[in-house]
């Protein structure tokens, strides 16, 4: 697969996945952490007072088809931050050149700060001598005029406890008020991403049935578990969303549509389970979710994008689902996200 190896682009740089056919998602690079955050306990890191948290400096560079990207799209809509933190949209279609620009196509824009062709531009820009993939988000600083951090789980971090006094007064964790915590949130996160986020991915680029059936297995047991949890509760943790259900979201959203064809987690849609797919309408109809969601791109990434997987790069059409449906999932308590702070 390709990558960036000593600052120049590679197309045969790494295999993603190991000799018995299972994927292997390779690390991300920049990991710095913003002044002010707080950093969850399982990283080895501490915020940087060369990055401090002011309205405008920052600027995320994302695909709307990417669920990691959409994480912190969703964290910067619903905390208010659209006019503290700028955005840059790629083209859902990723050639062998990797992400690239094409503002002149729906839904994209051009690179806002440095007028570039391609993202990886922006990660030699950051470091000459980069080895290692091209992914989206890209959190950057235009004072440094480096990348922050790329990892999407630790952006949806800063941007939820670096940014108060720029938002809307919207809090993604748990309150003190809250019988939950902070590290339960974490907990959760944890518990969801290796056969929830990354579980489509491992059934849809395994190589082996082994490396397939057990992704299957691991996948649905966790949706089972999910689907369960949410019987009679609201949220995943607590009284209120928190990143832990804008985690979950952004994989449910694009099952239907992409994973259960493209992905071949063909066991059962989401929108047949008892509580998960209210649960996903109730989020979806939150305000500040629904216009993070671009379809378009998502099907078009998904299905042109793999030609190991697809190589008719024909894009499903259905289903046809009723997001904004009724859920009743109000009956059971918690708070949706409430603005307080001024415009």
């Amino acid at each position: 697969m390709n990558q960036l190896v000593d600052g120049e682009w590679r197309t045969d740089a790494y295999e993603a996945t190991d000799e018995d056919g299972s994927f292997q998602r390779g690390e991300t690079t920049f990991r710095n952490w913003i002044a002010g955050s707080d950093v969850p306990d399982h990283v080895d890191a501490e915020p940087d007072e060369r990055f401090q948290p002011e309205a405008g400096r920052y600027h995320l560079y994302v695909s709307y088809a990417c669920p990691w990207a959409h994480r912190t799209l969703l964290a910067r809509s619903l905390l208010g931050l659209e006019d503290a933190i700028g955005v840059s949209v790629v083209d859902p279609y990723r050639a062998e050149d990797g992400w690239q620009f094409t503002p002149e196509k729906d839904g994209c824009t051009p690179d806002h700060l440095h007028g570039s062709d391609y993202l990886r531009e922006l990660y030699v820009a950051a470091d000459p001598d980069a080895t290692c993939r091209v992914t989206v988000p890209v959190l950057w600083d235009t004072e440094e005029e480096t990348i922050v951090n790329n990892e999407s789980r630790e952006v949806l971090r800063m941007l939820s406890t670096a940014f108060d006094d720029l938002g809307n007064g919207v809090s993604l964790l748990p309150d003190v008020d809250d019988e939950a915590t902070v590290a339960d949130v974490d907990e959760v996160i944890t518990e969801i991403y290796e056969p929830v986020n990354n579980g489509v991915y491992r059934a849809g680029f395994a190589k082996s049935q082994e490396a397939y059936d057990e992704a299957i297995d691991d996948l649905f047991d966790a949706l089972d578990r999910w689907n369960d949890h949410l019987a009679d509760r609201r949220y995943l943790v607590g009284d209120s969303l928190t990143e832990a259900d804008i985690c979950m979201f952004t994989t449910l959203i694009r099952f239907d549509q992409v994973y259960h064809t493209h992905f071949m987690c063909n066991r059962q849609y989401i929108h047949q389970y008892e509580h998960l797919w209210p649960y996903l309408r109730d989020l979806y109809q939150t305000e500040g979710v629904a216009e993070t969601v671009n379809m378009d791109h998502i099907k078009e990434h998904y299905y042109t994008t793999h030609p190991d997987v697809t190589p008719s790069g024909i894009i499903a059409r259905g289903p046809d689902l009723d997001w904004e449906a009724p859920h009743d999932r109000e009956r059971l308590g918690g708070e949706a996200p409430t603005p307080t702070a001024d415009d």
